[in-house]
């Protein structure tokens, strides 16, 4: 396989074009393309792949060669390194004098998953190790076709996953998930930790398999007829159709991104009223709003950032289930005050995040990203944005 700046210099000279070239059509600056070029970089964010792919017309999952991840923070390694040992069935021994029952661990769940949601993470960790135990325990002890313990566990394990890929340990996540899916009862159970798998993908920069998955999971679960399906079956195939929106404006497919983001707006319109948050679930919610902030994200990633605070205006005040979700969008609200000249704004809305998630959004390069431009376009900073800084991690 060619590595990314063999292609990318092999693309280039196939379109006619020269470095300097390149970078006037692309944004991407001449250095950053001749050390590309010359292996003196071996990778590149997503972003700047896509902005190359758009320039050379091409997808930019065609420029990617090494996936574009992060190394997880050490205080999360340290943080989570009892659930990984867990959810491997490595656990002390429970001197309970009482066997743990379905009822009883469903319980403990549903009080975690406000800690989940929240970004209460600390102090969603300590929990998350009982769970496992006590959900294995009853899966051994479950009789015969009783299948209530296998789908608990299903859940919490796919809690356990979401948290592993947010804090960008996948090979955690990916034994998560796996154990998960052997877990769920039926498809639709299986589709949240499919969307899970599609995010993983895209937090990797592994945009083929992500568009891939999505594309399958959404013509899988697509309804024979749409004005009769459930809710339950709309949210599924909406929230598919979201990734493989996502996914594609993010490799340069925009006319395939267009026409799922319609089949998504049509799921949506049947839900008929609200937000269906469904009960398999953690971060799952399907509606009008939700299809609104995809529309947005896929503008900002676009380079349509007037499209963005539209929409974001349009949203203003809106009453959304789900925290993780709905601060995303806020992150790209805030992304585009900063891409519009308007950082007093940008700022104004990361610290209304930080507030509500704090942290959720230290582990948010997007954050990073955002303070990291507007730092570079001024001379000096203020106090408030050093501290910003500070507090997301944003590198010297």
């Amino acid at each position: 396989m060619a590595e990314l700046g063999d292609r990318l210099r092999n693309i280039r000279k196939r379109r006619g074009l020269t470095q300097i070239e390149l970078a006037d059509r692309s944004g991407v600056s001449v250095a950053t393309i001749r050390a590309v070029e010359q292996g003196a970089q071996e990778r590149v964010r997503t972003e700047t792949a896509r902005r190359l792919a758009v320039a050379l017309r091409v997808e930019t999952s065609a420029l990617i060669v090494t996936p574009d991840a992060e190394e997880p923070a050490a205080t999360d390694v340290e943080l989570w390194a009892e659930v990984r040992r867990a959810l491997e069935g490595s656990y002390a021994a429970d001197d309970s004098s009482e066997p743990p029952t379905v009822a009883g661990v469903a319980q403990t769940f549903s009080e975690a998953k406000p800690l989940f949601r929240r970004g209460r993470f600390s102090e969603l960790a300590p929990m998350l190790v009982p769970l496992l135990r006590d959900a294995d325990h009853l899966v051994s002890a479950a009789p015969s076709g009783d299948t209530s313990a296998r789908s608990l566990r299903s859940r919490i394990r796919q809690m356990v996953g979401w948290q592993m890929v947010l804090s960008w340990q996948f090979d955690a996540a990916d034994t998560a998930l796996r154990l998960a899916l052997d877990d769920a009862p039926d498809l639709r159970a299986a589709v949240p930790l499919m969307d899970a798998e599609c995010w993983r993908y895209i937090r990797q920069g592994d945009l083929a398999k992500a568009r891939d998955t999505a594309t399958r999971w959404a013509d899988d679960l697509e309804p024979r007829r749409i004005t009769r399906a459930s809710r339950d079956e709309l949210a599924g195939w909406g929230l598919m159709l979201q990734r493989v929106s996502t996914t594609a404006v993010r490799d340069n497919r925009p006319g395939e991104a267009a026409d799922a983001l319609t089949f998504a707006k049509m799921a949506a319109t049947g839900i008929r009223y609200g937000e269906h948050d469904s009960k398999d679930g953690l971060l799952h919610t399907f509606g009008p709003v939700t299809v609104a902030m995809l529309e947005a994200e896929n503008a900002m990633v676009a380079d349509r950032p007037d499209v963005t605070l539209a929409i974001g205006e349009r949203l203003e005040g809106v009453k959304y289930p789900l925290p993780w979700p709905w601060n995303r969008h806020r992150l790209d609200v805030a992304a585009a005050y900063a891409a519009t000249g308007r950082p007093a704004d940008a700022l104004a809305v990361l610290h209304q995040i930080r507030r509500d998630l704090p942290e959720w959004l230290v582990k948010q390069r997007y954050a990073r990203d955002i303070m990291a431009g507007m730092i570079d376009k001024r001379r000096t900073l203020t106090p408030e944005m050093r501290e910003l800084a500070d507090f997301v991690g944003v590198p010297y």
